[in-house]
């Protein structure tokens, strides 16, 4: 709400340059907000298709978790007013990565009633393939 106040400022001022800085600045808040989002709503999705591959199962539980975190990062990343998405497949690539360990070790408190640790886990799944999984489901 500061930020708003202070480009109103800018703007009533005839501050060009600070205000087209502040709009910049605001536009890589809101950025990262959605990634941090997106990272979250990964997390959730990653657990559930490790604990689908390690158990060799799934429960309806799962399965709309599953739908619900991809509904959610479909949301959060589709731009309405200009159209597309804020992050492309890459990108989503990069967040997948960087949530998998995080996954990894909340789906070993679940998995099998959470006897294993992520170490254990982790050379129960094929990671690439659940990557592949995860952006399937995102991108389709």
């Amino acid at each position: 709400m500061e930020e708003l106040l202070e480009l109103r400022e800018l703007v009533l001022a005839g501050n060009l340059e600070a205000t087209l800085s502040l709009i910049d600045e605001l536009e890589e808040i809101s950025k990262e907000d959605k990634i941090n989002k997106i990272y979250s709503y990964c997390v959730v999705l990653l657990v559930h298709l490790i604990k689908q591959q390690a158990e060799k199962r799934t429960t309806h539980s799962w399965d709309v978790s599953i739908r619900n975190a991809i509904d959610a990062i479909d949301r959060i990343n589709k731009r309405r007013k200009a159209g597309g998405y804020y992050m492309d497949k890459k990108e989503i690539e990069e967040i997948l990565a960087e949530a998998y360990n995080r996954a990894l070790d909340n789906a070993s408190l679940e998995a099998f009633g959470g006897i294993y640790d992520e170490l254990t886990l982790k050379n129960m799944v094929d990671q690439e393939l659940i990557f592949k999984q995860a952006l399937n489901f995102i991108f389709n």
